[in-house]
């Protein structure tokens, strides 16, 4: 909650597609995403900037651009961010337009990963080019399971995080589709189903 967040619209051609995937923490995107990947040699995942530390499975420049604060601020300044967000307790998180004309010089469509405000801003910016999904978990408790089952979490930052769940999916209704994921694989399919025709189209 009391994301700031910034954004500004570049050159692209019409032609260009944009795959929204967002959801708050814990409700499964990720492994949506992922298995959008497999099935869709088309897409190519948008890798984010992020300031936060990796935690211990992840990889630089395959999960996220981990960077520092200061030269975070300093791609801010620079103007390189398609939408750049701060949240949870200072961590800056953006869409660099790099690595969106590095997708699409490669003839893919980006799929963007991203936190909700940012992703209303980016399909606003670019409407007649965005699919947009927000993967909904089947309840808050749920959600709140689901995070401590990954043991990644402090009290107060589970408790942040659900918070901050509640209050993105207030925003839902303002995405294309909604996918409640209460089955993950049938959440797949539903999502599959969509990317597919949206890739289709001309």
């Amino acid at each position: 909650m009391g994301a700031i967040v910034y954004f500004w619209p570049f050159m692209e051609q019409a032609h260009h597609k944009i795959i929204i995937i967002t959801a708050p923490s814990g409700a499964g995107k990720t492994s949506i995403t992922k298995q959008l990947m497999k099935r869709f040699p088309k897409l190519s995942f948008s890798i984010s900037a992020a300031t936060r530390k990796p935690r211990a499975h992840e990889t630089n420049a395959v999960d996220y651009y981990f960077m520092s604060v200061e030269a975070f601020q300093q791609k801010i300044q620079e103007e390189a961010f398609v939408e750049w967000e701060m949240v949870y307790e200072g961590n800056y998180y953006g869409t660099l337009k790099s690595e969106m004309h590095r997708i699409w010089n490669n003839n893919q469509v980006p799929v963007l990963d991203i936190d909700v405000k940012g992703a209303i801003h980016v399909q606003d910016l670019y409407p007649k080019q965005t699919l947009s999904l927000f993967i909904e978990p089947p309840s808050i408790d749920e959600l709140k399971r689901r995070l401590e089952s990954r043991g990644t979490e402090t009290a107060d930052s589970l408790q942040a995080r659900v918070n901050k769940a509640a209050y993105e999916i207030s925003f839902k209704h303002s995405f294309q589709h909604v996918i409640v994921n209460d089955d993950l694989e049938k959440a797949i399919a539903e999502a599959t189903a969509i990317v597919g025709r949206f890739i289709e189209e001309a």
